[in-house]
């Protein structure tokens, strides 16, 4: 835990540093990778919508023994031999320790008594311990088109939000790709993994663009104060919002894994021991949305916005002026190294890698032989940026006045 906790502080003060904005390019290749085949998924296999959308059949059966997962099991297998086409694929999970609900299409009268005989004969219980809730179609119409409008609505004052906050354009454009971006993935694994949709799962929706806004607005914040004086600052632009995202990096993944542990625990119990659909679609949307919210954050929105910035004069001068910075090299950086059995040049001077202004005393070395470095003459004085330092006109004497010179005397004496 210490070495995470110098690795945080190194990224804060910037004396470690990894490059989030300058790879820009393998971040939007992964991305484009996940979200090619969540496009797939969701092409070649669709969505699993629930009951309350595509509007069907729900039974509950009370049972007198526990309704655990086998149960489950054995009254799915039984509704779906049952020959009814409608509940081939039936949805069956358990609610509390005596429920079993199953859900399929809308099925005629026949049909239905067919299903209850199905659904007696593997749980055992009375046809009076089943009820019934039949949902129309047009039912579940409205409410995708009351889920859909919720979304909506939640884009624009996103929108709205971040315009107002950052007064930025472009930093909103990065936030709502950002926004996006996690829907789509989210979406794809959806209909990869199979799990039903209901209205929980855009309950999780919602909570998971909240989440990605949260994180997204962390990250924007800092690169505003890092970037708020970059004459000041002496970095450029990129390097200034790579900051921000290295300063931010151990608070986003702390505040992830907090986050994530517990949707975890949720959507394992729920998915594996219970079998629940409301927690196991609320769970996987929630799981996979802040994973991919804590990833957009940091290797989609901030990349994009700089790149979104570079061709704004403030960002360019700033460009401008990091690259002459790094030009600039210090004279006295470089300290030059000398061996004895240096050999001499034509031109008088040491071999290669003599320090300069250092030549070879023919009068004290034999052709070949090691040479004497002649050291450099007193007024000839290193240079830094066109100067000159004068040279020393020689030592202090003492001006022959014979007036008494001030001394220092100690504090405890100076009063008297």
């Amino acid at each position: 835990m210490s070495k995470f906790t110098r690795l945080g502080n190194r990224l804060y003060t910037g004396d470690k540093s990894i490059d989030f904005v300058g790879r820009k390019w393998t971040w939007y290749a992964i991305s484009a990778v996940i979200i090619v085949a969540a496009i797939l998924g969701l092409s070649l296999r669709g969505l699993n919508m629930g009951l309350e959308f595509t509007g069907g059949t729900q039974y509950t059966v009370t049972v007198s023994g526990n309704a655990g997962q086998g149960l489950a099991d054995k009254v799915r297998s039984a509704v779906g031999d049952a020959g009814v086409e409608a509940a081939a694929d039936p949805t069956v999970t358990t609610s509390g320790a005596h429920n079993v609900i199953i859900q399929i299409k809308s099925v005629s009268t026949t049909q239905n008594t067919t299903v209850i005989n199905a659904i007696t004969k593997a749980t055992g219980a009375a046809e009076s311990d089943i009820s019934q809730d039949h949902v129309g179609a047009s039912w579940g119409k409205q409410v995708a088109t009351k889920a859909i409008q919720g979304l909506i609505v939640f884009l624009i004052a996103v929108t709205i939000f971040i315009a107002m906050y950052t007064r930025q354009w472009k930093m909103s454009v990065a936030a709502l790709v950002a926004l996006a971006h996690d829907v789509v993935i989210t979406v794809g694994v959806y209909a990869l993994s199979g799990f039903e949709v209901t209205p929980a799962t855009v309950t999780g929706f919602l909570t998971i663009l909240g989440f990605s806004l949260y994180d997204t607005v962390v990250v924007f914040d800092k690169i505003k104060e890092n970037t708020k004086n970059l004459k000041a600052t002496k970095r450029s632009f990129a390097a200034a919002a790579n900051l921000a995202v290295n300063q931010t990096l151990v608070r986003s993944i702390n505040t992830s894994i907090v986050a994530l542990i517990p949707v975890a625990a949720i959507l394992w119990v729920s998915a594996v021991q219970l079998g629940t659909s409301t927690l196991k679609d609320l769970a996987l949307a929630l799981f996979v949305g802040m994973a991919a919210g804590t990833y957009s954050s940091i290797f989609i929105a901030t990349p994009l916005f700089v790149q979104l910035k570079a061709g704004e004069k403030d960002v360019i001068d700033s460009e401008r002026r990091a690259r002459q910075r790094a030009k600039q090299v210090d004279p006295y950086a470089f300290v030059p190294a000398f061996a004895e059995d240096m050999a001499i040049q034509d031109n008088g001077e040491l071999g290669a890698g003599s320090a300069p202004g250092v030549v070879a005393n023919p009068e004290s070395s034999a052709p070949g032989g090691p040479a004497t470095p002649k050291p450099r003459p007193t007024d000839e004085r290193p240079t830094s940026r066109g100067r000159t330092a004068p040279p020393a006109r020689g030592p202090m004497r003492d001006s022959g006045s014979g007036r008494q010179q001030p001394s220092r005397e100690p504090r405890s004496k100076r009063s008297k």
